[in-house]
């Protein structure tokens, strides 16, 4: 418990000393292994995680989706998404807000990133709310809260990232957060609708669009729609695997590009190499992650806290809520990524050893993150948009999001009181 607590407290220190999370974690597993274990078994551990997880055919998927969400940025998909949603919503008070949220779900499932989200959405959807008079703590907040959706809705990193470390089936996570993602933008577009209903001064209505203009818009999404059901509906019907799925994402996000002359041969390049140096930092993270989870398994500090909450007569429901509170307090003074990373190999064989199914409490984890990407004072998404709305306040931005924070947490407390949101469209595989 002792050396678990140090490998910690070293992890947290060289993290804010500068020194990159990766390395960090690393440095950190390898030297309280060495410790425990000695230099030769510690150096052999290393190597011998690094040569498991680089050929592990399951990382595979990462590139492949990053690389998807690489093509969809070059593509310009998401203005095309934005003019469909706000044809249908526009008309309504805080209606391209409204638009914003529908626009941010779809453009996250194709592109499985957060920051890439709200940075999108930012710059397609502030001038036409600015246009139209909305307040920027509605604007802002709605942006930057839509990126998280990029993180729950399938392909997300995040959730290959846990599943990856944890060895979880990646298709059933993908498959167990499609309802709870419907439901959060549902939640979104109640958060706007309630803010809006307190101070309509905030969300003026925009153009009322008839049918036909209506009809005509979804002319420019029906590619994305189609690409999307298809890659669903194959990992949903068991006809492709994930990795697969990541395959044809990134070739129909590909063809959808050309299609548009959108694609040159410098930009494909750009996205290559783009891709090459991004999953190249991921590989390394969990390298670095996998690395410090030997080192807390051979501490015993996971065997510890599973024996000392067996003993204590905590309830499951009493564990989960205490982890929520962790959640909530790490994100506020780390980024998400960081607190997965950390977190997730330890909870995970808790949360297992007291009977909660490992693909719900995966999708427990990464609502919670997504918390964590909007709270003080460390809240990326918040950041995100604030490097692109140099004009505008932080504070501005923070009082924006807190209304998807409530939304948030409400799922948070959807999914803990009925967990078949989350297992039961599992159950037709």
């Amino acid at each position: 418990m002792t050396a678990a607590l140090i490998g910690f407290a070293a992890v947290f220190i060289l993290a804010f000393a500068g020194v990159p999370l990766a390395f960090a974690l690393l440095l950190a597993g390898a030297g309280g292994y060495a410790v425990l274990r000695g230099f030769d078994p510690a150096m052999f551990m290393v190597g011998q995680v690094v040569m498991d997880a680089s050929t592990n055919y399951g990382m595979s998927v990462l590139p492949m989706f990053i690389l998807m969400g690489y093509f969809v940025h070059k593509a310009d998909i998401s203005g095309e998404l934005f003019d469909a949603a706000y044809a249908w919503f526009g008309h309504l008070k805080g209606g391209v807000a409204h638009a914003t949220v529908a626009a941010s779900g779809l453009f996250a499932a194709i592109s499985g990133s957060s920051i890439a989200t709200a940075a999108t959405m930012t710059k397609v959807a502030m001038p036409p709310m600015r246009r139209l008079g909305y307040d920027d703590r509605l604007s802002t907040g709605t942006v930057a809260s839509g990126g998280v959706l990029g993180v729950l809705i399938p392909p997300s990193v995040p959730l290959v990232i846990f599943g990856l470390i944890t060895e979880t089936d990646i298709r059933k996570l993908f498959i167990a957060t499609i309802v709870p993602g419907l439901l959060l933008v549902l939640l979104f577009l109640v958060a706007v609708w309630a803010t809006v209903a307190v101070n309509p001064a905030l969300g003026p209505r925009g153009e009322r669009q008839t049918l036909r203009q209506r009809v005509v818009s979804l002319r420019g999404v029906w590619p994305t729609l189609l690409l999307f059901g298809l890659v669903m509906g194959g990992l949903y019907g068991g006809v492709f695997t994930a990795t697969e799925c990541a395959g044809i994402g990134a070739m129909g996000t590909f063809a959808i590009g050309v299609a548009r002359r959108r694609m040159t041969v410098a930009g494909i390049l750009e996205c290559l190499k783009d891709t090459a140096s991004t999953t190249a930092m991921i590989f390394v993270i969990v390298f670095g992650a996998l690395v410090f989870a030997n080192f807390i398994t051979l501490s015993g500090l996971t065997t510890q806290l599973v024996t000392f909450i067996q003993g204590s007569g905590f309830s499951t429901m009493g564990v989960l809520l205490t982890m929520v509170i962790i959640y909530l307090v790490l994100g506020a003074v780390m980024e998400g990524i960081s607190v997965l990373l950390l977190t997730a190999p330890i909870f995970t064989a808790v949360a297992v050893e007291m009977g909660v199914n490992p693909i719900w409490f995966g999708i427990f984890v990464v609502v919670m993150i997504e918390v964590g990407m909007l709270t003080p004072p460390v809240g990326m998404n918040v950041f995100t948009v604030k490097s692109l709305l140099p004009d505008v306040n932080l504070w501005t931005i923070y009082r924006g999001v807190a209304p998807f924070i409530v939304a948030n947490l409400l799922l948070v407390a959807l999914i803990l009181i009925w967990p078949d949101l989350v297992l039961g469209p599992l159950r037709w595989l």
